[in-house]
C-alpha cells in the first residue's frame, strides 16, 4: 500500500469550530436591530398571555421549532407546531417531497387555526420551498404577524426556475414582517475536504439555534424590563425542576397544542 499523508483531523475540526463561530459572530453583529424589534413583538404578545407560535417545515428546519419548545431555559409561551410531514422520522425522501408539495403549508397553518392576532415564526434555513412559502402566504391571509428565520444570500442565489423552489418563486424573506437573516452560505456546508468533491460540515442548525435562542432572551430581558413575568422552563433532569414546572403547567395546557 503506498503511504499516505495522516489526516488531520484536528485541523479539520478546527476549520469547523471557525465557520461556525465566524458565522455566528456575523449575525451578532449585524442581526442586532431586527433581533430587538422581533423581540419587542414577542414580549407585547406575552405581557398580554398570548402563545408565539413556531413552525420549521422542511427536514432539518424542524429541529428548530423544536430548539425553543418545551426546553430547560426557553419561553413557556412557545407553541411549536410540530406537524409530521416534513419530519425526517417519517423517511428523508418523503419529507423532502412534502416540502415541495404545493398547498401543504397552507393546511399546516389552517389545521392550527391560526389568526388575526397571532403570531408565527416560520424557521426554513433555506426559504424557498413550497411549504415554508405556503405557510407564509396563508398566514398573511389571515393577519397573522410573521417572522421570519432564514438565509437573504441562500434564497437569492437560487434561480427562480429551481425545482425546490415555490412555483410563484417566491422567497420566504419577502413575505414575513420581520426577517432575522442567518447568513448561511449558499449549499449550508462549509468545509472543503481534499479528495472530496461536495463540502461537509453544516452551519444552518448552530446558526438557527443561535438566532432563535437570542431571540427568546432578548424577549425575556425586555419583558423584566417592562416588570412583566416571564415563565421560563427548567430541565426536569436537576432537582426543583419538576417541582418549579408544575407551577405553569396547568396554565399551558390545553393551549399549547403539543405541550
Amino acid at each position: 500500500m503506498p503511504e499516505t499523508d495522516a489526516i488531520d483531523a484536528d485541523a479539520l475540526c478546527a476549520d469547523y469550530f471557525a465557520a461556525t463561530q465566524a458565522l455566528m459572530r456575523r449575525v451578532l453583529e449585524e442581526e442586532r436591530a431586527p433581533l430587538d424589534q422581533a423581540a419587542s413583538k414577542l414580549a407585547d404578545q406575552i405581557a398580554v398571555d398570548r402563545l408565539i407560535h413556531i413552525y420549521g417545515p422542511g427536514g432539518h428546519s424542524n429541529l428548530a421549532s423544536q430548539e425553543v419548545f418545551f426546553r430547560a431555559g426557553g419561553l413557556m409561551h412557545i407553541s411549536a407546531i410540530l406537524d409530521e410531514g416534513t419530519l425526517l422520522s417519517n423517511g428523508a425522501l418523503r419529507s423532502m417531497a412534502v416540502e415541495r408539495t404545493p398547498g401543504y403549508g397552507k393546511l399546516v397553518i389552517e389545521d392550527n387555526r391560526l389568526a388575526s392576532g397571532d403570531i408565527l415564526i416560520i424557521a426554513n434555513a433555506y426559504g424557498i420551498n413550497t411549504a415554508c412559502v405556503d405557510a407564509a402566504l396563508e398566514a398573511r391571509s389571515r393577519g397573522v404577524k410573521t417572522i421570519a428565520v432564514t438565509s437573504v444570500d441562500h434564497a437569492d442565489a437560487v434561480p427562480k426556475s429551481h425545482y425546490a423552489r415555490h412555483p410563484s418563486g417566491s422567497n420566504l424573506y419577502e413575505l414575513c414582517d420581520y426577517v432575522l437573516d442567518s447568513k448561511v452560505k449558499p449549499g449550508d456546508a462549509a468545509i472543503q475536504i481534499d479528495g472530496i468533491e461536495p463540502k461537509m460540515g453544516s452551519t444552518s442548525t448552530f446558526a438557527n439555534a443561535f438566532l432563535l435562542n437570542s431571540l427568546m432572551m432578548t424577549t425575556a430581558a425586555v419583558l423584566a424590563e417592562r416588570g412583566v413575568e416571564v415563565p421560563v422552563w427548567r430541565s426536569g433532569n436537576v432537582p426543583g425542576g419538576d417541582e418549579w414546572n408544575n407551577l405553569f403547567i396547568e396554565r399551558f395546557k390545553g393551549r399549547v397544542r403539543w405541550l
